[in-house]
């Protein structure tokens, strides 16, 4: 099972932009094996459900919240075990605590959430 390390967050000015980074590690964390998983990011605002963000494939394929889509984009580098999400444009409704997600194409229940990033956006 891969484990998972965010980074990026922090306090950014409405208007501006921000990328968060999601680093897969642990024996399971080679290239063709990263590959292998459906990343996503979640985040979730305190007394809320959490939320998809944004999800891609193995193949690239990309899913986004609507309140996301032409603001946000995911990308992955499957060399560099890591899953990106560029954020333009943020608002203050961005604010939240943003997750990486894992899942195991080959073992579907295999699920594994990172420990979370803060994202505040405020002037």
């Amino acid at each position: 099972q891969v484990q998972l390390v965010e980074s990026g967050g922090g306090l950014v000015q409405p208007g501006r932009s921000l990328r968060l980074s999601c680093a897969a590690s642990g024996s399971a964390a080679s290239e063709s094996t990263f590959s292998a998983y459906y990343m996503a990011w979640y985040r979730q605002i305190p007394g809320k459900q959490r939320e998809l963000v944004a999800g891609i494939g193995r193949l690239g394929g990309t899913n986004y919240a609507d309140s996301v889509k032409d603001r946000f984009t995911i990308s992955r580098d499957n060399a560099k075990n890591t899953v990106y999400l560029q954020m333009n444009s943020l608002k203050p409704d961005d604010t939240a605590v943003y997750y990486c997600y894992a899942n195991s194409y080959d073992r579907p229940t295999e699920i594994t959430w990172g420990q979370g990033t803060r994202v505040t956006v405020s002037s």
